[in-house]
């Protein structure tokens, strides 16, 4: 019986054993190891690519290497939503780490113009599991910090007193986590190379981090704690070359860069690209003399400035994606052969040695292209027609200091504004403005940041086109063209334009709140209103909603207030008068919520009362995302993200085919992001139909459901819609050359383009706008129908010409999408049916649609239906 149980405790071991590399298949030939420094094989139990490693594994082993090798420093730099560590290790000669701080700030200050050591180590940078369905793009950093720690010889100590090798491991440990289960949970003793199977199928469920974000979009974004630690910690350094390790399709080989010539972001120098191909040549010497398969120049881009190859190069590095053809559940059958986890983590160390290498060979040429970097940034500033841009966010004090948060993140320099500014009809206040010069360090980074681009060279991207990031914010913002200086000469020709640095974001909390008698007024302008509202209703408060411009008395005298204004009475409440005052000055306190004292029921034109049909009781949102099945993951996560981190609200999330058993009574609000196949099932479907108009439920449809719920819900196109004209017979035939075909396939394509609203700001979920014009992301081609039957239905428009902002739109499809919907809002019975052509919530950062979504969740009960019919005049 003991021999059965052994061998069957062998069996287990072995799990796909086949893939397997003992860490000797690791080490590099001719290399002396030191054996004090614990190896990968008896710290787990097994070789390298038998099985997933655990993050808490990773964790234990990396962080023992640290403690045996002076060679190694770790830091925790942050955590994850699920609250894991990101680690983060320098590795260097033991001399070096005596005095890393003074490295550091030594590098610095050479790009600022001090003079440059000859002899100061290359900073070089290595991104390890930014997808956590790449597993061999996590993995990786146990060899190389193993081989770092435990490396004897001439050639290692070399490398250590050349260089600085800064390294995270691992960006993304909550993606890494659930592939490690998925992984676990589909593996046998046997191994299975068949890509059928469902071990090999772990996409973007890995991929993403617990909010199911890409995380390699979100290098310029900051949306997610991850991207914060480590951008924080890459501006700190700012290092000279950058790897970025990733996993691919099993159908390909291998791939580096300097990537597509012709998809290169032109703020990016023409020679970061040379010093890149140079590195190449490295990586390219080391997978010849395997015979490896290879590519580099083709498919992938640099365009996009959040990833993680292409933000170092906005910043004055160089920064190189490499990719493999993935074997997720250890090994699998390709075109070019089967392929193993194991060979894929060894490939990505090998190439992280000829990063460093490659980096070194070029260690004088690549100084001196960093520090001239930034030292042509005043030349830039002084030959480009706009010096500085003016922002603000007007009274909503939460969006402008996420802004201001991610301009320091990113190490751009903000100012304040010393005195009234007018460009064209907007005038700038010192009390909610600021100035961004374009002449700083980091004017690339600024540019990359407020550009608008609508003409490229090429039509094909890896991502989006379009990323401005004071639309995405929906800033009030204009370029100034006057002279701007730093230094003695500062402010020479506009003295009183620029004010202080703005060195810290200030903090949000409000002052003492006075009591009242009657009740307060919490003000929609601040984005985070949402947050304290539902705060405020989840304690079993009433609270009204201004339908309209109204005044009243408040402690301050007569104040005059916007369309979609609180108010919470100290009628009709169940709480006391003293409770009701607590948590109002705690949210004036913990939130920065505005929250006004009401000394009267009415102003002096009492028109409008607090307690008259003018306002509308608001009922606590219960609220309900569908996902998967068909639905995006990105779009639902991005949903979640907002309603459960901005709002702090509970969301019931459920797979879209699963609708059929749920109680629908406790729901208020359905939403379905986008996706590719959105319809639901025809139970589901006549379910939500009854609940929507008998039951008062308030269906919000995103992108691709937005369409499909306009005519299964709203009863389809309008039958006058004009039907494209077939071809003349003798219409001129079109033949293409068939190597014309991947750009001329991409040219009608809409690649994340930012597009113009006109929004209806008195229309329920319009409130707390300030003005009409409203940014949107949009990439989809898609349009909704103009509804016939209600004329107050549509919410916001895309304008009938000038629409797209910035980014790629073929001039055929923004003649399709201008003067189409852009946002509608039609009662159905009871409830409400709230479509919206674009994602108000895409990738967490525009945080100036994201308003449509919170007041779709808490105003929907506020849109009437009209009460006549009309026609066309």
């Amino acid at each position: 019986m003991r021999r059965f149980l052994a061998l069957a405790a062998a069996s287990a071991l072995s799990l796909s054993a086949a893939s397997a590399a003992p860490i000797e298949d690791f080490k590099l030939p001719g290399v002396v190891y030191n054996k004090d420094i614990t190896t990968p094989d008896a710290f787990l139990g097994h070789g390298l690519g038998e099985k997933p490693i655990r993050h808490d594994q990773m964790v234990a082993y990396l962080k023992l290497l640290a403690e045996q090798s002076e060679r190694l420093s770790v830091e925790t730099i942050g955590h994850t939503h699920e609250r894991r560590p990101i680690l983060f290790f320098k590795v260097t000669s033991p001399e070096h780490q005596g005095r890393i701080e003074e490295i550091r700030e030594a590098h610095v200050a050479s790009l600022a113009g001090a003079e440059i050591d000859a002899d100061a180590p290359s900073i070089i940078w290595i991104n390890y599991g930014v997808h956590g369905a790449e597993s061999a793009g996590m993995d990786a950093a146990i060899p190389t910090l193993y081989h770092f720690a435990a490396a004897q010889g001439e050639e290692v100590e070399r490398q250590l007193e050349e260089s600085v090798i800064l390294i995270v491991a691992i960006l993304n440990p909550d993606g890494h986590s659930r592939r490690v289960d998925h992984v676990e949970t589909f593996s046998g003793a046997v191994p299975v190379t068949d890509p059928a199977h469902a071990v090999h199928n772990l996409w973007t469920a890995a991929r993403t981090n617990h909010y199911w974000f890409d995380l390699n979009r979100q290098w310029l974004l900051l949306t997610q704690p991850e991207s914060q630690a480590w951008v924080s910690a890459w501006q700190k350094w700012k290092p000279q070359v950058s790897g970025d390790f990733h996993e691919m399709g099993s159908q390909s080989t291998y791939y580096f860069h300097p990537g597509e010539p012709k998809r290169k972001n032109p703020l990016i120098p023409d020679e970061a690209r040379d010093i890149a191909k140079g590195i190449a040549e490295v990586h390219r010497e080391f997978l010849d003399s395997e015979g490896q398969l290879y590519f580099t120049e083709q498919g992938f881009d640099n365009f996009y400035i959040g990833k993680g190859s292409t933000y170092p190069q906005v910043n004055g590095g160089i920064g190189i994606l490499f990719e493999v053809g993935a074997a997720r559940g250890g090994a699998i059958e390709s075109p070019s052969g089967e392929r193993s986890y194991a060979d894929n983590i060894r490939t990505h160390f090998r190439t992280t040695l000829t990063t460093i290498n490659g980096t070194l060979a070029q260690k004088e040429r690549i100084a001196e292209y960093q520090r001239t970097f930034f030292e042509n940034a005043s030349e830039a500033a002084g030959d480009h027609p706009v010096k500085a841009y003016v922002v603000s966010a007007g009274e909503d004090r939460s969006r402008m200091e996420r802004f201001l948060a991610f301009l320091d993140t990113h190490d751009i320099d903000v100012h304040q504004l010393e005195e009234d500014i007018t460009v064209g009809e907007r005038t700038f206040s010192p009390s909610d403005s600021y100035v961004v010069p374009l002449n700083q360090d980091q004017h690339v980074m600024v540019r990359g940041a407020f550009d608008k681009v609508t003409e490229f060279e090429e039509n094909i991207f890896y991502d989006v086109s379009g990323w401005t990031v004071p639309l995405a914010f929906d800033l009030d913002y204009a370029p100034l063209k006057l002279r701007i200086e730093r230094g003695e000469d500062a402010g020479r020709f506009n003295a009183n334009l620029i004010g202080e640095k703005v060195d810290d974001v200030d903090s949000r909390a409000n002052g003492p709140v006075a009591r009242s008698n009657y009740g307060y007024i919490m003000p929609w302008t601040d984005r985070l209103a949402g947050k304290a509202l539902y705060r405020v209703l989840d304690e079993g408060l009433l609270v009204r909603a201004a339908n309209e411009a109204f005044e009243v008395r408040t402690n301050n005298g007569v104040q005059d207030f916007d369309a979609g204004t609180l108010f919470v009475p100290l009628a009709g409440q169940e709480e006391s008068p003293q409770a009701i005052h607590r948590l109002v000055q705690t949210l004036a306190r913990e939130e920065g919520i505005a929250v006004i004292p009401v000394a009267s029921g009415a102003g002096d034109d009492a028109t409008a009362s607090l307690g008259g049909a003018s306002f509308t009781p608001i009922e606590k949102p219960s609220v309900l995302v569908v996902f998967d099945d068909g639905i995006a993951r990105y779009d639902a996560g991005e949903v979640w993200h907002f309603l459960d981190q901005e709002l702090r609200m509970p969301v019931t999330l459920r797979r879209k085919g699963e609708l059929g058993d749920l109680d629908w009574s406790r729901y208020t609000h359905l939403i379905m992001p986008g996706g590719g196949r959105v319809s639901l099932p025809e139970g589901a479907h006549e379910r939500v139909k009854r609940w929507v108009r008998e039951e008062g439920g308030t269906l919000i449809a995103l992108r691709q459901s937005a369409h499909w719920a306009q005519d299964a819900m709203l009863g389809g196109k309008d039958a006058a819609e004009p039907k494209k004209e077939e071809p003349a017979e003798d219409a001129e035939k079109l033949r293409f050359d068939y190597a014309e075909m991947g750009v001329r396939d991409a040219e009608h394509l809409v690649r994340g383009a930012i597009f113009a609203t006109d929004l209806d700001t008195s229309h329920p979920l319009g409130f707390g706008y300030g003005d009409r014009v409203l940014p949107s992301l949009r990439n989809t081609s898609a349009t909704l129908d103009w509804p016939m039957d209600n004329p107050y239905a549509v919410v916001a428009a895309y304008p009938d010409e000038g629409s797209v902002l910035t980014g790629y739109v073929s001039e055929m499809r923004e003649g399709e999408i201008s003067g189409t919907p852009s946002v509608i809002a039609q009662p159905v019975g009871r409830g409400q049916v709230i479509l919206m052509a674009d994602n108000p919530v895409f990738r967490g950062f525009f945080l100036g649609t994201d308003r449509l979504l919170m007041n779709a969740v808490f105003f929907s009960d506020l849109i009437d239906s009209p009460s006549g019919t009309y026609e066309e005049e």
